[in-house]
Parts: structure tokens; sequence; C-alpha cells
């Protein structure tokens, strides 16, 4: 299985597309398309985004969600240029509000959501990394909370990370602004896998591979069942998943995985 490659653009061209679409064998790749700005969080990429994430919500043809990245950065956080021509407080809370709902878009979205991270992911860009379901990093890529360097705590940034990682890791993070390379990344659990440049879309499409295996409405369920439960106390958390689990098995789905396996055969699943 190969990732679909992104649409293409001439590089010289003023209005390039913020976001770039790409689909094939159930994969959906949405690459950010600012590599001049390092993929800044602008207005118009947030925007996007959103629609995108909204569109492939519904769409059952699509199985896996790649979020990529054009150029040498992954994603530097929010675009400050953009930012400091409306300085108002109203305007800010949108900014930030908007971003904040794509991240919820990623966590609600039925199918899960790969980050590809090809090089640096800082402040909105390294939230944009914890925010996803999974992560595969190239062994150059490099993650920072850096915001604090510039006087901004990055608040929202702390929300994912805080959930990804240690309590003290995510907090050494947020208040040092220090860099960390990408097999520290996977260390502390800000991302899964880690190859080299060369193979990272390989790494990618594998890991996609494994999940378009499996059958979708169950991944769905699955999905929503996880992030559930992480919001609840523990005895609710098992009130909820024993639910969930009870009407998983009475799908027909189930019925015939467990069939096949007490039969020593594959099971034969609706594509």
């Amino acid at each position: 299985m190969s990732l679909p490659a992104p649409e293409r653009h001439p590089a010289d061209e003023p209005a390039a597309a913020p976001l770039l679409q790409a689909s094939a064998a159930g994969v959906l790749r949405l690459t950010l398309n600012r590599p001049q700005q390092y993929n800044a969080l602008s207005e118009e990429l947030l925007a996007a985004l959103r629609a995108a994430l909204d569109a492939a919500a519904g769409d059952p043809a699509v199985r896996v969600v790649v979020l990529a990245a054009s150029g040498p950065a992954f994603c530097a956080g929010h675009d400050l240029r953009q930012m400091q021509q409306r300085p108002e407080l109203d305007y800010y809370r949108w900014l930030f509000g908007e971003c904040a709902r794509v991240v919820r878009q990623i966590r609600q979205l039925p199918q899960p959501v790969i980050a590809r991270v090809q090089g640096l992911a800082t402040a909105g860009g390294c939230q944009l990394v914890a925010a996803c379901d999974l992560a595969v990093a190239a062994d150059c890529a490099r993650f920072a909370a850096s915001g604090i360097d510039i006087g901004l705590f990055c608040a929202t940034p702390a929300v994912p990370l805080s959930r990804n990682l240690g309590q003290k890791q995510a907090f050494e993070l947020l208040f040092t602004g220090e860099f960390i390379d990408a097999a520290s990344a996977r260390e502390r659990g800000l991302v899964n896998r880690v190859a080299s440049a060369e193979g990272l879309d390989d790494a990618v499409a594998a890991l996609a591979a494994a999940i378009i295996a499996k059958p979708a409405g169950i991944v769905a369920a699955g999905k929503a069942l996880f992030y559930r439960q992480q919001e609840m106390g523990t005895d609710a958390a098992y009130q909820l998943a024993v639910q969930a689990m009870a009407v998983n098995v009475m799908d027909p789905v189930a019925q015939e995985g467990i069939g096949a396996f007490l039969d020593k055969r594959k099971p034969r699943w609706a594509p």
C-alpha cells in the first residue's frame, strides 16, 4: 500500500491552495501547503482544514486521514504576522477557538488521523501532532512548545500535550520551550513511530494499512469509546466500556470474527 501523492502546484503560484488533498485506497491525505511560511496556521488554512475534516467525516470511502505538510517544516504554529494585524481580544478568542475546533474535529472524526511529521513542529504545530490519534515522525523532525520563548504560553497546546505525555514531561516542554528530537518524542509518547526521511511514507502507509484491514464500523466505535472513557472516572468508564463491548459482540462483524477465530480461518468481512 502506498500513500496518495499530494496535488502539485507551481512553486511560484501566488494563490496556491493552503491545503492540498489527495485520496487513494481509503487514505485521505491532507497536506499543509504554506511552505514559505513554515505552514503557519493562518485563518485560511484553519478554515480549509475544518472544511476538509467535515467532508471526511461523512465519506465512507475514507478509512484513514493522514495530516502531512509540504516543505521543510511540518507546522510552526500560528501565523504571527497575520495575528499582529488585528490586536483585538475578540479576534484572538475567535482565532484560538478556531484552532481548538480543528483539534476537536480530529478527535471526533470517525476515522483515525495519522500525523506525518517530516520536519519542525512547534507551538500550534506541536499541538496538531499531539491532537492526532497517531503520529509517525522522520528521524530529523523536532518538536517544541516554544511560545513561552516569545512571552506567549502555549495554553491550547497544553491540552493535548498534557494528555499525550506524562505530567512532568509536558510541563517541561511547555515551560522551557526546549526542542526535543524524534527519538525523544517517541520515548515521551508524542509520536508512535520514527522512520528515516526516505522511509517516512512507507512507515505511515504501513500504519494506515493495519487500520484499514480492520472493520470500519468497529474502528469508528472504538475511537469514540477511547476518548469518551478518558474523560470519565474509572467506575463510569467501566460502565461505558461494558455496555460498548456487549453491543459490539452482538454485531454481525464481531460474530463473524469470533466464528472465524474458532474455525481457524480468516474472517470474511465486507469491504
